[in-house]
């Protein structure tokens, strides 16, 4: 005990992870901070009073925060931050759609971070995802295996989900991967995705797969236009708890991450989705995984695409 992880934003998708890492009980203090007055410590509040019936001990504090950095001393010796802070999509809008606004948002947040927690691993939500976990990492200076983003953990879970449900098996027979972008560029590795062992093209022809894989890189777009206000937030929430929890336990467990690549499969010096031992220091490191010619060929079009959108990013 005596860890504290900090949820930046309040929204379904912040409010929703904050109960997740409170409800491990791994950690003494969840923090969650908004710019709106009072949701914050309303929701804390509220989750407090959570903790007698679901019997848990961590304490959760909230911390409305000003445009001036007022009320982020609340955060100090955050030994995880987690950034959900930004607008969410509205239907027909793609994540690039929302870059100029959240930018802003981002940078703040992360020179903040930087000031008050200056030692913590920062995991990145906000869209588009590729571009600010960049941002977040150029605004608070910190080294690069301490800022990642969380994209493919979901994209994954998307995935599997997909496919257990086409094959009508249990989701924990299933084993699915995504690289690449968090978008438009998303990489399925069907020759790493199995059932119960059996690689998946040997259960689903070519074209049923290629169905799934469009509808997983369509995910939060279909969740989107369902909602019509606001977007994904369950799936997304448990993706970067989880992430924040292999930070805080200092695991090593292997996830697919937004991670800065340096080398790994040909492609060096740009944020991109690819697994990564997730311990107390962030990424301990990239895990290169054997990819087919025209999967390693996607990854590095993923790589030309971001890292085109990422050398603007450092402007914004």
């Amino acid at each position: 005990m005596g860890k504290k992880v900090t949820v930046v934003g309040a929204g379904f998708y912040g409010s929703t992870t904050a109960q997740r890492l409170a409800e491990y009980d791994i950690f003494e203090t969840v923090v969650l901070t908004d710019i709106v007055e009072g949701k914050p410590e309303g929701l804390a509040l509220d989750l407090n009073q959570s903790r007698p019936i679901e019997g848990f001990e961590t304490r959760i504090v909230g911390a409305t925060t000003g445009p001036n950095g007022e009320g982020y001393e609340a955060i100090e010796g955050s030994d995880v931050v987690v950034i959900t802070a930004g607008l969410p999509r509205k239907p027909g809008m793609s994540r690039m759609d929302l870059l100029g606004v959240n930018a802003k948002i981002v940078r703040q947040v992360a020179e903040n971070v930087a000031k008050y927690a200056p030692n913590a691993v920062v995991i990145v939500v906000s869209n588009p995802l590729d571009e600010m976990t960049a941002l977040a990492q150029i605004a608070t200076q910190f080294p690069k295996n301490r800022v990642l983003g969380q994209a493919g953990m979901l994209d994954s879970a998307r995935f599997t989900n997909n496919v257990a449900e086409e094959l009508k098996v249990p989701v924990g027979s299933v084993k699915t991967l995504t690289l690449g972008s968090h978008g438009d560029t998303m990489v399925p590795v069907p020759s790493k995705s199995s059932v119960n062992g059996k690689p998946l093209a040997e259960l689903l022809p070519a074209d049923k797969v290629e169905e799934l894989v469009t509808r997983t890189r369509n995910g939060g777009a279909e969740v989107v236009a369902l909602l019509k206000t606001g977007s994904a937030y369950y799936a997304p929430s448990a993706a970067a708890a989880r992430m924040a929890k292999a930070v805080a336990e200092d695991s090593g467990a292997v996830m697919p991450v937004c991670a800065w690549v340096d080398g790994e499969y040909g492609i060096s010096g740009v944020y991109l989705g690819v697994e990564a031992e997730i311990g107390a220091e962030g990424v301990k490191k990239v895990v290169e995984t054997d990819l087919t010619a025209s999967e390693l060929a996607g990854l590095k079009e993923a790589a030309e695409a971001v890292r085109a959108k990422q050398a603007d990013v450092a402007d914004l």
